[in-house]
C-alpha cells in the first residue's frame, strides 16, 4: 500500500457568513495526480490556499507528508512545492537567475544548486533558453519554468493553481507531459485545480467539488460509469417545446447550455435510446438543429449527481471561491 501524502479530514472553512467549503474528506496517495475540480464558487481556490499554508485552519484537519498543519506548519511547508496561478517570476531577471533566487530561498547554494538548477532546465527542455529574459519567453515557457520553480528545493507535493491559464493547447498538452514524466520517474504527488473538464480527464483522480461539498472523489474512469449508458443531447431554437414533448414521452431532459440532455431510464439498454433519438428526430426534425448521442463526460457526472449544470462564467475572489 503505498503511502497517503495529502489528508484532509473534515476540512470546513468560512468567509463571515459564507461557507466555502463544508466537511471536506480525501486522501491522495504517493505518485498520484490528483484533480480538484469545480465551477468558480465551488471552495477549490479556499482548498488550494489552505493545502499551501497560506490560510489558518478553523475546522478539520490537514496532513501533508505526514506533517499536520498548522501544528507542524514548518515542516509541512518544507515538503510543499507550489505553483499559483498568478505568474510569480521575475521577468526582467534570465532563467537560470529565477531559479538561483529560488534556491537561495530554501538555503541552496553553490555546487548543490548549480547541479539542480541544470538538471531541471534539461528536463523542462529549458537548457538553450537559460541566459533569456523571462519576458521574452512564451506563456507556454514560462510556465515551464514556473513549474521547475516550484520543485527546485526537491518537495514531495507539488501543488498548481489553474496550471492552464494563459496558455494555448499545445502548451497546455506539453505542460501535462512534464507532470506526468515528474509522476513516473520522481514519484511526485501532484495536486492540480482546474474548471478544465479536459484536464481533469488526465488525472489519476478527481475530486469534484460543489458549493463547498465534495460531490464525488474518484478515477475518471469510476465517475463516468456512474452513468450507466450514452448520453442523447438535442440542440434547438425551440428548446421550451421539446421539453414539454420530451416528457410527455415519459424522459426527463434537463437543460444545459443550451441544449437538453437525456439519460438512459433504469433498466434500458443504449439501444433504446437509439430508437428514441430516432423516433424523436422523426417527429420534431423540423425543431432540432442537432442531435448527439456520446458517452458520458465528466461534465455529464456532475450534473448527473448535482441536478445542474457546471458554471464557470464567474470570477473566483477570496469571498466566493
Amino acid at each position: 500500500m503505498l503511502p497517503i501524502k495529502v489528508e484532509v479530514k473534515n476540512l470546513s472553512f468560512s468567509y463571515g457568513d459564507r461557507q466555502a467549503l463544508d466537511g471536506v474528506s480525501f486522501e491522495v496517495e504517493e505518485g498520484t495526480i490528483a484533480g480538484i475540480l469545480g465551477p468558480n464558487g465551488s471552495g477549490k481556490t479556499t482548498l488550494f490556499r489552505i493545502l499551501s499554508t497560506l490560510l489558518p485552519l478553523t475546522s478539520g484537519s490537514v496532513k501533508l507528508s505526514g506533517f499536520s498543519y498548522p501544528q507542524e506548519g514548518s515542516s509541512a511547508r518544507s515538503v510543499l512545492g507550489i505553483v499559483f496561478q498568478s505568474p510569480s517570476l521575475d521577468k526582467k531577471l534570465t532563467v537560470e537567475e529565477n531559479l538561483l533566487h529560488q534556491g537561495h530561498l530554501y538555503n541552496l547554494r553553490g555546487k548543490e544548486l548549480r547541479q539542480r538548477i541544470d538538471e531541471l532546465l534539461e528536463l523542462f527542455h529549458l537548457s538553450e533558453r537559460k541566459k533569456d529574459l523571462v519576458e521574452t519567453l512564451s506563456g507556454g515557457l514560462q510556465r515551464r519554468v514556473e513549474v521547475a520553480k516550484g520543485i527546485l528545493h526537491r518537495p514531495e507535493i507539488l501543488i498548481l493553481d489553474e496550471p492552464s491559464t494563459g496558455i494555448d493547447p499545445a502548451a497546455r498538452r506539453e505542460i501535462w507531459n512534464y507532470l506526468f514524466t515528474l509522476r513516473n520517474e520522481l514519484r511526485l504527488t501532484i495536486l492540480v485545480t482546474t474548471h478544465l473538464m479536459e484536464e481533469a480527464e488526465r488525472c489519476d483522480k478527481v475530486l469534484i467539488l460543489d458549493k463547498g461539498k465534495v460531490v464525488c472523489w474518484d478515477s475518471p474512469d469510476r465517475l463516468r460509469s456512474l452513468i450507466p449508458g450514452l448520453i442523447l443531447t438535442v440542440h434547438s431554437s425551440y428548446i421550451e417545446l421539446l421539453e414539454k414533448e420530451i416528457l410527455s414521452l415519459g424522459r426527463t431532459p434537463i437543460k444545459v447550455n443550451g441544449a437538453l440532455h437525456v439519460e438512459l431510464r433504469k433498466g434500458e439498454n443504449n439501444q433504446s435510446l437509439f430508437e428514441f433519438a430516432a423516433d424523436l428526430l422523426e417527429r420534431y426534425h423540423h425543431h432540432i438543429s442537432a442531435l448527439t448521442i456520446s458517452k458520458p463526460s465528466l461534465e455529464d457526472v456532475f450534473l448527473h449527481l448535482t441536478g445542474h449544470q457546471f458554471l464557470i462564467g464567474e470570477k473566483d475572489n477570496a469571498t466566493a471561491s
